[in-house]
């Protein structure tokens, strides 16, 4: 009984670990130390390599590219990792690198949409259900909580992070850290306002958005110095868990935010 499809034309290595349920179609190739969990499918032309471990139900298009060698020119050969949850969709000519140094991990959580031609570089870790649209780039050591959205064709610089269900707008550079719950735009990206729409997608209620919007006003709008508007967000708003996400975030920004 065959446990899965792998096209003739595919190279699979046959120390490759491929689980129950998976398609592997035509022109794949897949490396030595790949591990690629059920059900997932690769539909033509995907290449997997290094020491790179999928979970379930992925589905992966053409020419996408997972695992490979980092661009960074720090790495100095030994064991470099990319880890994949379950239920992501990888769009044509994605490209996500391997970490870079000796026993790191690039790590890619469960239930993302990343979109056609973009780009996860070394030693990323992006959590679950975001969506990257197309073109979108993430320079090495990004981080991107849950249910970030960032739009096409942005470009984000190494060490940033992205908040819990912010938003980045099409075609801007991010050069600093983008808070939780807010949109940014612009070259560089400034934080515009609160992501209403994203949460209420997310089901925030209607009393945490007003919270969210009145911590907005302190931190961006007031004028204060950022350590400041901390302070006074904590006296003045009720410690609903967003808003102690949204000053977690804020007080532990090691590039500082975009304002």
């Amino acid at each position: 009984m065959t446990l899965f499809q792998i096209h003739p034309s595919a190279i699979v290595h046959p120390k490759a670990r491929i689980a129950a349920g998976c398609e592997i179609g035509p022109y794949c190739v897949i490396g030595r130390n790949v591990v690629l969990g059920e059900q997932c499918r690769l539909h033509s032309h995907v290449v997997i390599d290094g020491h790179t471990t999928i979970g379930k139900r992925n589905e992966i298009f053409p020419f996408a590219c997972i695992g490979l060698k980092t661009q960074d020119l720090k790495w100095d050969k030994g064991v470099t990792r990319t880890a994949i949850g379950d239920g992501n969709t990888f769009r044509e000519y994605v490209t996500i690198h391997s970490a870079t140094g000796d026993e790191e991990t690039t790590r890619v959580g469960s239930n993302n949409l990343i979109l056609a031609y973009c780009h996860i570089a070394h030693n990323c870790v992006l959590g679950n259900r975001i969506i990257m649209s197309n073109v979108a780039t993430l320079a090495g050591h990004v981080i991107v909580e849950d249910s970030a959205v960032i739009g096409g064709l942005a470009a984000v610089h190494q060490f940033c992070r992205i908040g819990k269900m912010a938003m980045i707008g099409g075609c801007s550079k991010v050069v600093q850290d983008v808070p939780p719950f807010m949109i940014a735009d612009g070259n560089p990206a400034q934080t515009r306002t609160i992501n209403k729409t994203g949460m209420e997608r997310n089901g925030i209620s209607e009393e945490r958005q007003r919270a969210l919007r009145a911590a907005y006003k302190i931190l961006f709008r007031e004028g204060l110095a950022l350590s400041n508007a901390i302070v006074k967000v904590e006296k003045k708003l009720p410690p609903l868990p967003e808003v102690r996400h949204l000053i977690a975030f804020v007080r532990n920004s090691a590039r500082g935010i975009s304002k």
